[in-house]
């Protein structure tokens, strides 16, 4: 692994770290309740009592950035585990299975894939209507043509490979060349596209609360918390700047990372498993 690849996996996990301890000091404790409303202390700039002030009901903004890092990752890490769920499952199947299954299922992605992945989960989420659960089912409906798309191209490339033919000619019925043989071997690429979707999660989820169709408040999103900011950008500019930044961070380290991971793991360096 030469200094590039290494300096990437190493950033990307030093930005990553903080973000999941964040994550999981939110949903277990914080400075102070994220939705306790104190009048007297509204747009408190940052200090001693409040690290990144308040807001404009007095709500402690690191406690809200907290609970919000929860929210985002938990949603995000849902979503791109249905995506992947189904969308290994379907493209495995296609690119196994060929024929008119292949054609049939990748008519339904390349028109899924016609919408941008936003775009689809906004038309979802009016169907569904703004919630926890909708956002997550959004996303993942909306994410999964792009996994299917990358599960099928990889079936096909080892689906003629000397150990699958191998598999088939010693009497191994489908299932079992599929999940011994074939979906291993699925694995790196989609562990490398999966960073990237995960990034791509957060900021959908973070856009889709600053549009009021994610989480709905009191409880605090980085997105909502954006939305909330514009009222206040002339005299309490903290709003936002510090989801802005817990945003930005995110996805730099997970692009990062995403970057490294996808050079350790590239099939040119270090061959097809069998």
């Amino acid at each position: 692994m030469n200094a590039f690849k290494r300096t990437n996996l190493i950033v990307g996990a030093v930005l990553i770290v903080p973000l999941v301890l964040t994550a999981v000091a939110g949903a277990v404790h914080t400075p102070y309740d994220p939705t306790a409303v104190d009048l007297l202390a509204r747009y408190s700039a940052p200090g001693s009592a409040h690290w990144f002030g308040t807001d404009e009901f007095g709500r402690d903004v690191l406690s809200r950035i907290m609970a919000g890092a929860t929210q985002s990752l938990t949603i995000s890490a849902l979503s791109v585990l249905l995506a992947l769920l189904c969308g290994t499952t379907l493209g495995v199947i296609s690119g196994y299975a060929g024929s008119w299954t292949d054609r049939l299922l990748m008519m339904i992605v390349e028109a899924l894939m016609a919408f941008p992945g936003l775009l689809l989960a906004l038309g979802i989420m009016t169907v569904l209507g703004p919630s926890r659960g909708g956002v997550i089912l959004a996303l993942g409906l909306a994410y999964t043509p792009a996994v299917m798309r990358i599960a099928r191209g990889s079936t096909l490339a080892l689906r003629q490979r000397e150990f699958v033919v191998a598999s088939r000619a010693m009497g191994n019925g489908g299932a079992w060349t599929v999940l011994r043989h074939i979906a291993p071997n699925c694995v790196p690429p989609l562990l490398v596209f999966s960073t990237t979707l995960f990034g791509s999660a957060i900021l959908a989820e973070s856009a889709l609360s600053f549009l009021g169709l994610g989480v709905q408040p009191p409880a605090p999103t980085w997105g909502g918390m954006l939305a909330d900011s514009r009222t206040a950008m002339d005299h309490a500019i903290w709003l936002a700047i510090f989801p802005g930044l817990a945003i930005s961070l995110a996805l730099l380290g997970i692009n990062l990372f995403g970057d490294g991971l996808r050079d350790v793991l590239d099939p040119r360096m270090k061959g097809v498993k069998a």
